[in-house]
C-alpha cells in the first residue's frame, strides 16, 4: 500500500507586486504538523522598477520563517528589529497577539539586477500561546546543525530531530530539514520522524514507490515513519512537519487563529490602525475584502 497520501503541486499566487508558488494552504490539505502555509518565492531576477515593497503588514498567531536560497530582503518590525535576510539564514518572527512588518528590498540593492529565491513559511502557534507577546530571532547560517551522511548533506532549519535542535525557538513539537544529495542517494528518515510529514522537491527528482517525482510538488506522507525515498544526484529538498494540533485554525489574510472571533478582531483592529507601527517603515497594506471561506489567504 502507497505511503503517498496525496501530491501537491504548485500554483501560482500574486502577492501584490510579485508573484509566488503557492503550497500550502491546499484543498485537500490546510496543514501538516503545525505548518500552515507556505510559499516558494523565485527564482525572479529583480530590477528596477520591480523591487520587493511589501509595505508594513499585520499577523496574529503565527510565526513566521524566511529561508532565501538567492538575494536579499530588508526586514523591519514594529519591534524595533531591522535585519536584512541574506541566503542559509533563517529570519523567525512570533506574531503572537499581534505584530506589524514589512519586507524591501534593501537600498544598496536598488540600483543592482539581482536574483531573489526563498520560501516563506507560517507555522501556526499552540492554541495556549497564540495571545502570547510577539517576538523576533534571527539566526546565521553558521549556527545551524548541519552533518553529512555519505555523499548526502543535511542542514536543521527548525525544530528537532535525531538528537540534532536548531536555536530558531519553536513552540511545538516540529521539524525543516534541508537535504542535498551530490550522488545518487537512499534516505531512510521514518525512524526520526513524528507526526505529519511532508516533502518539497525544490531541485532534481525523488524516486518513491515506483513513482518519479520532480521540482515544484509536495509529497504528504500517510504514516511519517514510513519515510523511504531515493534522490538523484543534485537533488535539494525539503522535509517539514510535525505534531498536528487538535483543534482547526482559520486563516485571513494575514491573521491565523483557532476561533475565528479573533480574526475579525484583529481585522478590525487592522483597520483602525491600531496595530503597532513600524519605526522607520511608515507604509500600509489595505486589507483585502472578508474572505467567506475563512480557509484560504488571499493576497
Amino acid at each position: 500500500m502507497s505511503n503517498i497520501a496525496i501530491v501537491i503541486e504548485e500554483r501560482a499566487a500574486d502577492i501584490g507586486n510579485f508573484l509566488v508558488g503557492r503550497l500550502l494552504p491546499f484543498r485537500q490539505k490546510r496543514m501538516v504538523g503545525p505548518f500552515i502555509f507556505i510559499d516558494h518565492m523565485g527564482p525572479d531576477t529583480i530590477s528596477e522598477p520591480h523591487f520587493i515593497d511589501i509595505a508594513p503588514h499585520p499577523h496574529i498567531g503565527l510565526s513566521t520563517l524566511t529561508y532565501l536560497f538567492e538575494g536579499s530582503i530588508m526586514h523591519r518590525d514594529s519591534l524595533g528589529n531591522a535585519v536584512e535576510i541574506k541566503p542559509g539564514a533563517v529570519n523567525w518572527m512570533t506574531a503572537g497577539k499581534g505584530v506589524t512588518h514589512s519586507e524591501r528590498t534593501p537600498d544598496y540593492l536598488r540600483s543592482t539586477q539581482h536574483d531573489l529565491h526563498g520560501l516563506q513559511i507560517w507555522v501556526a502557534l499552540p492554541k495556549h500561546l497564540e495571545q502570547m507577546e510577539p517576538n523576533f530571532v534571527h539566526i546565521e547560517e553558521p549556527q545551524l546543525p548541519h552533518w553529512t551522511e555519505g555523499s548526502v548533506s543535511y542542514r536543521l532549519i527548525a525544530g528537532e530531530i535525531n538528537n540534532h535542535r536548531s536555536e530558531v525557538p519553536v513552540y511545538s513539537p516540529l521539524y525543516l530539514i534541508e537535504i542535498k544529495a551530490e550522488q545518487d542517494s537512499s534516505i531512510k528518515l521514518g525512524e526520526h520522524l513524528y507526526g505529519e510529514s511532508g516533502l518539497y522537491i525544490l531541485h532534481g527528482s525523488v524516486h518513491a514507490e515506483g513513482q518519479e517525482f520532480g521540482p515544484k510538488q509536495i509529497l504528504i506522507a500517510k504514516d511519517a515513519k514510513l519515510c523511504e525515498f531515493e534522490m538523484s544526484a543534485g537533488t535539494s529538498l525539503y522535509i517539514f512537519g510535525g505534531e498536528p494540533f487538535p483543534e482547526q485554525r482559520y486563516i485571513d489574510w494575514n491573521f491565523v487563529a483557532s476561533d475565528i472571533e479573533t480574526l475579525k478582531i484583529a481585522r478590525a483592529k487592522w483597520e483602525k490602525h491600531e496595530f503597532p507601527k513600524v519605526p522607520g517603515d511608515d507604509g500600509y497594506i489595505p486589507i483585502p475584502p472578508v474572505n467567506p471561506m475563512l480557509g484560504q489567504r488571499k493576497p
